[in-house]
């Protein structure tokens, strides 16, 4: 018996003819994953830096997410050698590593995930959801194609580092942290901050300028259209947990008569 993987973000991208749009998952339940699985958004983030999630609970979102035609990326919690293997080895054709703000930092982390020769990825895959026990051909040989790799440059330093970043072979794309990037520029909390905003189109310059795809967080809808308009290839555009507080906050207002009434 062989099973055929589905196809990575990396190939997404390359056969799209418009930016991809997603939606973070952050609360770590499986059936909030399915519900913005099921949203009609292209991809679908998975988070474990911030999040309250382990290797259980992503494989849970993960079977969720299955039943639908969205990409599910997973966002580890460091450039940590062992869990991008344990999470590789989970299935996730897609990661995202935080905080690389350097060419060195990049090429450790495609390393890790990729075999040797080219990298120092365990293999580990005859017993693992990744090659599907074994039913996938070929999966030790061909593991580059069922694996893309994106990082995260959010820091003042890695966005000086972009174009060499963008360049380190094995890595697949780039993805701005306006958040962590606003607090390392001593403007905590102020992601819109037009320097904050010069600072993300001048990382989108460089990558772009590599040839390589850029994405972005962007929750305010203004936000999210200059950074399409500057040519993201993917943006996030919402988080599950998020949605939730903001749609409850809303009701309370319509219908709970406030102390000033």
């Amino acid at each position: 018996m062989s099973i055929r993987l589905s196809p990575t973000f990396r190939a997404r991208l390359a056969e799209a003819d418009r930016p991809l749009m997603g939606g973070w998952v952050c609360s770590g339940s499986a059936t909030m994953a399915e519900i913005m699985a099921g949203s009609g958004l292209d991809w679908l983030l998975i988070d474990m830096e911030h999040a309250p999630n382990g290797l259980e609970s992503v494989l849970a979102q993960l079977h969720a997410a299955s039943a639908y035609d969205i990409t599910p990326m997973v966002r580890v919690p460091a450039a940590d050698t062992v869990t991008i293997k344990q999470v590789l080895d989970l299935g996730v054709q897609n990661i995202l590593v935080p905080m690389v703000s350097t060419a060195e930092q990049a090429r450790e982390v495609a390393e890790a995930s990729q075999y040797p020769p080219a990298g120092r990825r365990g293999i580990g895959a005859a017993l693992a959801r990744s090659g599907r026990w074994n039913r996938v051909p070929q999966y030790l040989s061909e593991a580059a194609e069922h694996v893309s790799v994106y990082v995260q440059i959010e820091t003042v330093e890695g966005v000086r580092n972009a174009a060499e970043i963008a360049a380190v072979e094995g890595v697949d794309g780039i993805f701005v942290g306006p958040s962590d990037l606003s607090a390392s520029m001593g403007l905590i909390g102020q992601q819109t901050h037009d320097d904050v905003v010069a600072e993300v189109l001048n990382t989108f310059e460089a990558v772009r300028a590599a040839g390589v795809p850029v994405g972005v967080n962007a929750f305010d809808p203004a936000a999210a259209r200059k950074y399409l308009d500057a040519g993201a290839s993917f943006v996030l555009v919402g988080a599950d947990v998020a949605l939730v507080a903001r749609g409850s906050e809303r009701l309370a207002a319509e219908f709970i008569p406030s102390d000033d009434s």
